[in-house]
């Protein structure tokens, strides 16, 4: 009975914890940290909006580039020391030896996490260092899971965990493990689901979204044919795919993309412009491979949005090398170009290449010639923007006060300037393009 009662205080109490969670990174771990929420939510616990209000503190945390961990670190380390932490996400199957050496933490639990981080808080709460990160490699939470949304209008559904890749510089497999896809029916529910409370746009995302399928006897093309007959008002951006898996599907990517409810948008990510750089990285494809997908997309699409990431400095990237890669930018003409520095991930092929390493230096000249191509492109792409009129979707609220930003068809971020009126988000407008900038246009609403 003493027991019963000493339990049963225990559970009073900790409903009464306050929990403060951030999620960092991609669009799959934003998904993660809104299903941790909704899950604790559920579970009684108070979601508290700063570190200050909170009992307990979770990390949702990314660590796919050198910069991104160190300050994932630092954000550990400033963690007052009288607030319960835990780490989630990636961080910790990536670089583990770091973390316990340099934060200081009272559980870990990798990506992914589910329904499970209510375990996890109870166990932390009740004064036990928690260590669970093995078990969750391979996980694959139900999609029917609570969520709190981070943006009301928009559902981030993860359609695979994993991928098929073994990118020389990638740390990411570490954490996210093998291909596991969601059956297309177990999407198509959740999309109905999330349709009824208001959710407008969708994101389907994953570490590869052209691999989905493949472990269950399906592929993308057969997923966005069945989300395109969900009778409703909503539109879909499909996450990035790599182009040796998009080309495998290409002519049945691009008739599903016909469909007015995708987004002309298509992020493929090349990461360098030179075949020899590409094979020491372990991409299997070539970069005329690149171009095929994109031309055939820009055939179909003449408008739509390209995005693609290139990686400077990869061990190896001679001069020469280098310019090709400019040189494709050129030729191709990306929307945009997410540009990065190469970071030695730990455990990674590359990190093992350091006879060929490239003097940091060179790395930041390479870096910023590549950025600054980017944007001179990228202004030109937008700038033919101009002048169009047609509908956008709000789902952002902008950066200056009385503004929103909106999304076209082709996914171009069209901002709505001295608006005041109520709050826009999730509702439609018929605009006109008058400016063009980098990262985005600027409209007017017109009757």
């Amino acid at each position: 009975m003493f027991l019963f009662l000493v339990e049963a205080f225990n559970v009073l109490r900790w409903k009464n914890m306050q929990v403060f969670i951030k999620s960092f990174g991609c669009s799959t771990n934003l998904a993660d940290g809104e299903v941790l929420a909704g899950c604790l939510a559920e579970a009684g616990y108070k979601l508290v909006e700063s570190v200050e209000a909170a009992d307990i503190i979770i990390y949702n945390t990314c660590a796919v580039k050198g910069p991104t961990e160190n300050r994932m670190i630092t954000i550990l380390k400033r963690v007052p020391s009288d607030k319960k932490l835990i780490v989630a996400g990636c961080l910790p199957l990536i670089n583990f030896e770091r973390l316990c050496k340099e934060a200081r933490f009272d559980g870990v639990i990798g990506p992914a996490a589910g329904d499970k981080i209510v375990d996890v808080v109870r166990r932390v709460l009740n004064g036990e260092k928690v260590v669970a990160l093995e078990e969750y490699v391979n996980a694959k939470p139900s999609l029917n899971l609570p969520r709190l949304r981070l943006n009301p209008v928009i559902g981030i559904i993860p359609i695979n965990y994993g991928c098929l890749g073994s990118c020389a510089y990638c740390c990411v497999v570490f954490a996210r493990g093998c291909l596991r896809s969601y059956r297309i029916q177990e999407i198509t529910e959740r999309v109905r689901t999330d349709l009824t409370s208001g959710i407008r746009e969708f994101w389907i995302t994953s570490q590869d979204t052209a691999c989905y399928g493949k472990d269950i006897g399906t592929n993308l093309t057969e997923l966005l044919k069945a989300l395109c007959r969900i009778q409703g008002d909503f539109r879909v951006r499909v996450g990035m795919m790599t182009p040796n898996l998009a080309k495998g599907i290409l002519e049945d990517l691009i008739q599903a993309f016909r469909d007015e409810k995708i987004f002309k948008f298509l992020h493929l990510p090349v990461q360098s412009g030179d075949d020899e750089i590409l094979r020491r990285m372990r991409r299997f494809y070539s970069t005329n491979h690149f171009k095929h997908v994109v031309n055939a997309f820009r055939a179909s699409f003449p408008e739509a949005t390209v995005a693609t990431d290139v990686i400077c400095g990869f061990p190896g990237e001679t001069d020469e090398a280098f310019e090709r890669t400019l040189g494709l930018i050129e030729n191709v003409q990306p929307d945009i170009v997410n540009v990065s520095k190469f970071f030695a991930r730990p455990k990674t092929v590359a990190a093992e290449m350091y006879e060929d390493f490239v003097n940091s230096q060179e790395i930041k000249r390479r870096s910023g010639l590549t950025a600054k191509l980017a944007k001179k492109v990228a202004f030109e792409r937008n700038r033919r923007w101009v002048g169009w009129t047609g509908e956008v979707l709000v789902d952002e609220i902008g950066r200056v006060p009385s503004s929103w930003i909106g999304r076209n068809f082709a996914y171009k971020p069209v901002v709505l300037k001295n608006h005041s009126n109520g709050d826009l988000i999730g509702k439609t407008f018929h605009v006109k393009v008058v400016k063009a900038f980098t990262t985005y246009l600027e409209g007017n609403t017109v009757e």
